[in-house]
């Protein structure tokens, strides 16, 4: 056990510092978590290769521990963004979502799809997986970006995370119907999937308010024991551990995401345990050395991802009347790309339908999409008239939006937020 305290320690520490450097450069955490992690497995790594530190193999990213709080972590953020779809909103700007999705998901997928194969030169099987791979939306990053900023308490970010959904949606069914066969586990799933979803809004507030409220937290352990139920189910018929999780969140999202309290309690275990291990370990898979040596295949496909969502979704983002910088910032936030982009290029690699430097170069255009696009939305092109206001013993809370200062940028002096 001392070499899992070790660990243990280490990752922690790590997380801290990441911490530490969102709060002094003003970054979201999910994005400095990932940098550290890449760091930390090109310095750490070669001193723990070395043998200058004993008792230590490494970073440890493969241990069995650490994939089981790294799942776990981004199965419940996803459960937590699904959560935050507002039904309400969700119903009433539907065609917004959809637009901006589809389109989303599409131009990528076509466009990443051309460019690996009649540019970089990969075989089309490889050029579609690429396609699939690059056409996500992080619903992670863009979540965690959203709290942080207190936009998750919006109009505009509601619907930014039910847009983020139907990206993921399409990538998903995408990849099924691409490659992976529908078989008899698929066709149970999906039943047991709609029997589940059908009867929780039903069961789970009438189960809350029987047995919940008490310090067992019975909640939590209700949730969980759903998610990691649904999530087993997922991975046996070959489908996506955190595609249940998010459906779940979102047909609960009238019961527990109303449940600010309970909501509270999650978040911190999720942001204050689970993630880091998450997006750290996401972050070290990124080959620093790999990229060195042929950077050109990394920069034309990141390239090629921003220029295909940029191309996709800032039209359909002022058809529905967004402003210049709230198109810019959503078209941005809608460039990333982590969890199903991570997911997607780990199934070509484990089904042989790309080779490991392929997946290297796709993980590290990924994880170079999720930083990318978020550093400079939230440098340039932060609609800073929809934060909600700050309180001053609270920090952010929900509520109306701050009033439009005179001369923001993209805003006519006088005008009030939407």
């Amino acid at each position: 056990m001392t070499e899992v305290w070790a660990q243990a320690s280490l990752w922690l520490g790590l997380a801290l510092v990441a911490t530490l450097l969102s709060i002094w450069f003003r970054v979201a955490t999910a994005l400095s978590e990932i940098i550290v992690g890449t760091v930390a497995q090109l310095v750490l790594g070669a001193v723990f290769a070395s043998g200058l530190i004993p008792g230590i193999a490494g970073l440890g990213s493969d241990a069995s521990w650490i994939r089981f709080l790294s799942g776990t972590g981004a199965i419940v953020l996803t459960f937590l963004a699904g959560a935050e779809l507002d039904p309400v909103i969700f119903k009433t700007k539907w065609k917004e979502a959809t637009g901006l999705g589809l389109v989303a998901f599409i131009a990528p997928f076509l466009g990443c799809a051309a460019v690996a194969h009649y540019v970089i030169g990969w075989s089309g099987q490889a050029s579609w997986l690429a396609g699939v791979a690059l056409s996500t939306t992080s619903v992670a990053v863009v979540y965690a970006v959203m709290l942080e900023l207190g936009l998750n308490t919006t109009e505009f970010g509601k619907a930014m995370l039910a847009a983020c959904f139907i990206n993921d949606l399409g990538t998903v069914v995408a990849l099924g119907l691409i490659f992976a066969p529908f078989t008899f586990r698929t066709l149970v799933f999906v039943v047991a999937s709609v029997a589940v979803f059908a009867v929780l809004p039903w069961l789970t507030p009438r189960f809350f308010r029987a047995y919940g409220n008490r310090p067992s937290e019975l909640e939590a352990k209700y949730l969980l024991l759903l998610l990691f139920g649904m999530s087993a189910l997922a991975t046996w018929a070959d489908s996506e551990a955190v595609l249940p999780a998010y459906m779940i969140g979102m047909v609960l999202a009238g019961t527990v995401g109303k449940d600010h309290v309970l909501v509270r309690r999650l978040r911190t275990l999720t942001f204050g345990l689970l993630t880091p291990f998450y997006f750290i370990r996401a972050g070290s898979y990124v080959s620093v050395p790999a990229l060195v040596a042929a950077p050109a295949t990394f920069l034309i496909l990141l390239v090629a991802k921003m220029a295909c969502k940029g191309v996709g979704v800032y039209p359909i983002a002022r058809m529905f009347k967004y402003r210049r910088q709230e198109g810019v910032y959503t078209t941005l936030l809608m460039s990333t790309g982590l969890t199903f982009g991570t997911i997607s290029a780990l199934f070509g690699l484990s089904h042989q339908i790309i080779t490991q430097t392929q997946y290297s170069h796709l993980v590290a255009t990924v994880i170079g999409s999720a930083v990318i696009p978020t550093l400079i939305a939230n440098a340039f092109f932060l609609p800073r008239y929809l934060l909600p206001k700050r309180h001053p013993d609270q920090g952010l809370t929900p509520g109306q939006a701050v009033p439009v200062p005179a001369g923001a940028v993209g805003v006519e002096p006088g005008e009030t937020t939407r």
